[in-house]
Formats: structure tokens, C-alpha cells, sequence
């Protein structure tokens, strides 16, 4: 096991450096230019000279991504040119709320999204597949801006059972954190939850012919322990690999949902810098969703080794 998770390792480094350098020059391609919204309306020709030099801009490309590209690895992102503060540290406050957000999106994608699936693979054929799977196309249909607009129209505006925008952190108000977040997780978990019912649908209808699953009904077991311990445990080997990329998604994928509902994570915080030109923390919030993602996906297969004991006699 130890060797497999070091060749992972070596492996992502390679997509590490591209994925650094893909950041850098993306940054360089946006419009505008920092230093004149730094420099004020006056413009001064000697202060946008003095910050060009404070912030490197002087030096060519290699020399500017190899200074970034070392002070990253030391855990120094920069410094937002709009606030003065450490990309690090507004990356560390905006980094709990997402993963609040990711983590109550995919509870409703897998309390929804697994039951669906199971049921629809037992009662393949009839109207319960029929109706699983169309929520499923459902699902995977609807827009989140558009779900999202949607919800707050009803459910805010219409009934007035939850606020339609803000957010209040955990230690605040436990019960008003979940009022505020309930909504933009179920629009994320939405199209998730669509994603889960196929996969696991699919590993089911596999998972139900195999010769294991028969040998339990011919001794007599009831068909909620049959599919319930000898086939649902073996269908979530890969349902539990996928959702583990499905919830790297929602790190980089929360950008509408957080504007809409006005959700103060990576989402808003990237937009809120693209528009300020503060290519610093644009840079620092890319590579860090990039690196979780690829972390997501190195513990997507160290998780389908342990859960598959054929792949660890190999």
C-alpha cells in the first residue's frame, strides 16, 4: 500500500508543476493591468514605476514564476494587491466555509442520490426505475443559477421559511450557519445526487447477477439482508471513488451557487478578485482548488484499493 500511494505521488508531481504553470500564465492573459488601480486616479508615472518594482513586474516571465513558484512551496502565496493582506490567510478563512457548503451538498447527494440508485436497480423496469431515473435526467438538467433562483423565489420569498442570501458562521449561530446554508447546499447536491443514482444504479444492476447474490437467496436470506449487506456493500466500491472526485468538483464548481446566495468562500472570493484584478489571490484560491483536487483523486485510489480486497492480493 505504501508503494502504490509513493507512485501516486510521483506521478502528481509532474501534474503539479503543469498545473502551477498553467495558473501563472493564465493570470497574465487577463485583461487590465493591477498597478493602475493600485496607482489611483492620478497615475503617476513614478508610483506605478515603484510598484512595479515592489511587486516584480519588471522581471520577465521565468524570473516572476520561478520567485512565485518558490515562495509557494514555502507557504507564501503573496499579498492581495487590493487588501495588503496574505493570500495565505484569506485563503484559511474563505477555505471552512466551501468546505462546509461541499461537505452538506454531498450529505443530500449521497442520502438521495444511494437510495434512488438501489432502488431503482431492484425495481429495474417498473415505475420506480422509470421515475428515479427521470429525476435523475432532472437533476442533471437543471441549471444551478437557475434552481437556485428558483428556491429563493418559493422558499424565501413566496413562504418565508429561509433567508434568501447572507451567511452566518458556525460559531455565531449553529441553527442560523444551517438556515443560511441549507438551500445553496441542496442546489449543489442536486446535480450530485443525480451523478450517485446512475453510478450506483449501474454498479447494482452489476452487483445483483453475480453468483454470490444468488447463492444468498438460495439459503433462505430475506431480500432487504441480501441486497442490503451482500450487494449494496460490494456496489459502493466505486460509488465511494466517484463521489470522492464528485466532491472535488464542488470545491472548484461552487462559483454560481456562492454568488447567488451571497456565500463568502472560494467561490465569491476568486470572482470578487478576477473583477479587482488581484491576479495574487486569483493565482493563490486556482492552485489550491487545483491541488485538493488532485489530492481528492489520489485518495480516490488509495480508497478503491482498500475497499477491493482483489486489488490488494494484486
Amino acid at each position: 500500500m505504501i508503494s502504490f500511494i509513493a507512485r501516486r505521488i510521483v506521478i502528481a508531481i509532474p501534474t503539479i508543476v503543469l498545473v502551477s504553470i498553467f495558473v501563472f500564465a493564465l493570470q497574465k492573459m487577463l485583461p487590465g493591468d493591477p498597478i493602475l488601480v493600485l496607482a489611483g486616479e492620478e497615475r503617476d508615472p513614478i508610483v506605478i514605476e515603484a510598484l512595479r518594482e515592489k511587486y516584480r513586474l519588471n522581471d520577465p516571465l521565468p524570473v516572476q514564476y520561478f520567485a512565485w513558484a518558490w515562495q509557494a512551496l514555502h507557504g507564501n502565496l503573496g499579498i492581495s494587491l487590493r487588501t495588503n493582506a496574505p493570500v495565505l490567510d484569506l485563503i484559511l478563512e474563505k477555505l471552512p466555509v466551501t468546505l462546509q457548503l461541499a461537505a452538506m451538498a454531498m450529505s443530500f447527494a449521497l442520502l438521495i442520490g444511494i437510495p434512488a440508485g438501489v432502488m431503482a436497480a431492484v425495481k429495474k423496469g417498473t415505475a420506480w426505475d422509470y421515475l428515479a431515473t427521470g429525476l435523475a435526467l432532472w437533476g442533471l438538467s437543471i441549471p444551478n443559477f437557475f434552481l437556485g433562483i428558483m428556491l429563493i423565489f418559493l422558499v424565501s420569498v413566496q413562504l418565508n421559511w429561509l433567508p434568501a442570501s447572507g451567511y452566518v458562521s458556525l460559531g455565531e449561530s449553529v441553527s442560523q450557519n444551517l438556515r443560511t446554508m441549507i438551500m445553496p447546499a441542496f442546489v449543489l447536491g442536486n446535480a450530485l445526487a443525480a451523478s450517485m443514482m446512475r453510478h450506483t444504479r449501474s454498479a447494482m444492476l452489476g452487483v445483483l447477477k453475480q453468483d454470490y447474490v444468488r447463492t444468498a437467496r438460495a439459503k433462505g436470506l430475506l431480500e432487504p439482508r441480501v441486497i442490503l449487506k451482500h450487494a449494496l456493500r460490494n456496489a459502493l466500491v466505486p460509488v465511494v471513488t466517484v463521489g470522492t472526485l464528485l466532491f472535488g468538483e464542488l470545491l472548484a464548481g461552487a462559483v454560481l451557487t456562492e454568488q447567488i446566495f451571497t456565500i463568502p468562500g472560494f467561490g465569491k472570493l476568486i470572482v470578487d478578485a478576477v473583477f479587482n484584478r488581484d491576479y495574487a489571490v486569483v493565482q493563490g484560491v486556482v492552485l489550491c482548488t487545483a491541488l485538493g483536487y488532485i489530492a481528492l483523486n489520489l485518495l480516490a485510489d488509495v480508497l478503491y484499493v482498500v475497499l477491493n480486497p482483489r486489488l490488494r492480493a494484486r
